[in-house]
């Protein structure tokens, strides 16, 4: 078994607050002694939330390739990006896109305050370059938390393309404000494969030849947009991050809600 760097422990917490953003986006806020401390990590970073399971909140086991249940199964642990973190009193705020039956969406539609969770984090975020210029943001449902914090990361005086593909009109709110941001809402059309429709934006898009790429989303989609700017446009990968949020298909312990 390849052995992998064990993650940051898991920190209990309880929902201090719950907020519908739109019919499919909901706002947490979560709190604790226990999240005193947490590194906020870099803009678009990752948490882990794991949430109870039969209306119990049983903490895994790292086993040295993934977090497992004294059973042997996989805990209903998501991955989120935190989208506030207040040191005093210790709060995260984390928004979660429901999307049917899976554990976090179920949990997050009827939780109250109260409720018990864990958070683990934070992972990997976004260096933003502060000289570049000019930015394009791109991604699905999943990506509107990130989206969100880079736009209130971004140097005012930057121009910041936003690119957004969303499954149904509703699902479209108003992004904090950039001086120099615009914003494109893309509905995928319901015969399409996830992605199709923020591929579509991407390759049509005018794109500076230095600009600064941010786009996360289903894997597959985002796998086409990655070829789309590595092979046609010829952007440097080190001008680009793209990354897989979730599998259409599979819902695994890593896939962002």
């Amino acid at each position: 078994m390849r052995l992998r760097r064990e993650p940051p422990p898991l920190r209990s917490v309880q929902v201090i607050a719950r907020k519908a953003i739109t019919p499919h986006l909901v706002s947490l806020t979560l709190g604790g002694p226990e999240l005193d401390g947490l590194d906020p990590g870099l803009p678009a970073a990752s948490v882990r939330l794991l949430v109870p399971q039969d209306g119990e909140l049983v903490l895994p086991t790292w086993n040295g390739n993934e977090f497992l249940l004294p059973d042997g199964t996989r805990p209903a642990l998501r991955t989120l990006t935190p989208r506030r973190f207040r040191a005093d009193p210790p709060e995260l705020d984390v928004e979660v896109v429901l999307h049917g039956d899976g554990p976090l969406s179920t949990w997050v539609e009827t939780v109250e305050p109260g409720a018990v969770a864990a958070v683990s984090g934070t992972g990997r975020g976004y260096t933003v370059d502060p000289s570049a210029e000019h930015h394009l943001l791109a991604g699905d449902e999943t990506a509107l938390p990130a989206i969100s914090v880079l736009l209130e990361t971004l140097p005012p005086t930057a121009r910041v393309a936003v690119l957004l593909e969303v499954a149904r009109p509703d699902a479209r709110f108003e992004l904090p404000p950039h001086p120099f941001a615009t914003v494109a809402w893309h509905d995928l059309p319901p015969s399409a494969p996830p992605g199709a429709a923020l591929e579509a934006a991407v390759t049509t898009a005018g794109i500076d030849p230095a600009a600064r790429v941010w786009v996360a989303g289903e894997a597959a989609g985002v796998q086409r947009v990655r070829k789309h700017l590595f092979d046609e446009r010829g952007l440097a990968r080190s001008q680009c991050t793209v990354r897989g949020y979730w599998k259409h298909g599979r819902a695994g312990s890593d896939a962002l809600d």
